[in-house]
């Protein structure tokens, strides 16, 4: 069985590259997932601008060192399996490389899924190791898995972001600013906030997307980056930057005397993150990273696995329901088949030239 992968050169995203190599036969308690179908956004592009500082390349380390496999979320059929309770033709929803097949070490298989316990990833976070059989899964639904394979994980941390934030009293802001707004990620958030009372919740963007953003109703304004100024200089606020422009990061800092907090989510602007983003010298309160996986176990502990699944299930109902309505949606699912496809969607989603209300689905 051949194998291939689609590679990016860590040191300049631009650089790309495909692979084919024979697949070794499975060890025992092994099994070999073909991978059907994934989504590629801004968020696996922020994946890859974060791969070293974030581990993300090691999820899949490749034989050369200088080339990467950036993680992608869809869905995989069980090919091969030498591991009891799994059986050929499961399908299962999870992380992966951008290959046509993986091959995982599953341990902890209960009914629900199972983790990957490669030695690799032991030290990596177990959000990211798990892996969901589709046929007892309550966010599944056949008819619609290219939206679940788009905004499945990014509301995640979605859901996540909203409630971080509002089990810390939103750090006694009352205006929280979004950037990238007409990402996925951030107006997840903005729906779960536009639910909450006394705060409002100002999308950043470029004029390009202004008209998008406004569109879809969960802001309660939607402002340029170069509009700042429409704001009041000493209001109460908050920063949660889906952008990573280190720039645009600056700029608020420096304007707003009294930002309460600032917190850096993704970073769809590839080419503005820079030295300037990791935000040491910048002026008044201290740039955080919010990192999701902290904040699922924070929430696992206080409200049990039950408890949070089934506010989350919940949350992603209402807001799929919302993004997928039929004549006014937010997504639209676009599939694209075979592997020579994979180049034109990666360059254009790490441009940022894509329509936002357009997701894209590879096939393989």
């Amino acid at each position: 069985m051949n194998k291939t992968d689609f590679q990016v050169l860590k040191s300049d995203l631009h650089q790309t590259r495909f692979t084919n190599t024979q697949a070794t036969p499975l060890e025992g308690g092994e099994v070999r997932l073909s991978i059907q179908r994934f989504a590629f956004t801004a968020n696996n592009i922020t994946y890859a601008a974060f791969g070293d500082a974030m581990n993300y390349w090691k999820f899949f380390p490749t034989p050369d060192a200088a080339w990467g496999s950036i993680p992608v979320w869809g869905f995989a059929d069980v090919a091969e399996s030498k591991c009891e309770g799994i059986a050929v033709g499961e399908r299962v929803y999870g992380y992966y490389p951008m290959a046509s097949h993986v091959t995982l070490q599953p341990a902890r298989i209960n009914d629900h899924g199972f983790y990957d316990a490669a030695p690799h990833r032991a030290e990596l976070h177990p959000v990211y190791n798990q892996y969901v059989f589709s046929r007892t899964d309550p966010l599944y639904n056949a008819d619609n898995e290219d939206i679940q394979a788009l905004l499945r994980p990014l509301f995640v941390t979605s859901f996540l972001i909203d409630d971080f934030l509002a089990d810390n009293l939103f750090f006694d802001a009352n205006t929280l600013l979004l950037s990238s707004a007409s990402s996925k990620t951030a107006y997840g958030t903005a729906f779960q906030l536009a639910q909450r009372s006394g705060i409002e919740v100002v999308g950043l963007t470029s004029k390009g997307n202004l008209a998008f953003c406004e569109s879809l109703g969960c802001y309660h304004r939607v402002l340029t980056y170069d509009q700042l100024d429409q704001i009041a200089d000493d209001a109460p606020c908050a920063y949660i930057d889906f952008a990573g422009n280190a720039d645009l990061r600056r700029s608020i800092h420096s304007r707003f005397s009294n930002l309460k907090y600032s917190c850096s989510i993704g970073g769809t602007h590839v080419d503005q993150l820079g030295a300037k983003g990791a935000g040491k010298d910048l002026p008044g309160v201290r740039a955080a990273l919010f990192f999701a996986p902290a904040h699922i176990k924070k929430r696992s502990a206080d409200w049990g696995a039950a408890g949070l699944r089934d506010q989350l299930v919940a949350a992603w109902q209402a807001f799929t329901a919302r993004a997928t309505q039929a004549d006014t949606p937010w997504l639209v699912a676009q599939q694209h088949h075979g592997t020579e496809t994979f180049e034109e969607v990666y360059q254009q989603v790490l441009k940022g030239s894509n329509d936002p209300r357009t997701g894209h689905i590879l096939l393989f």
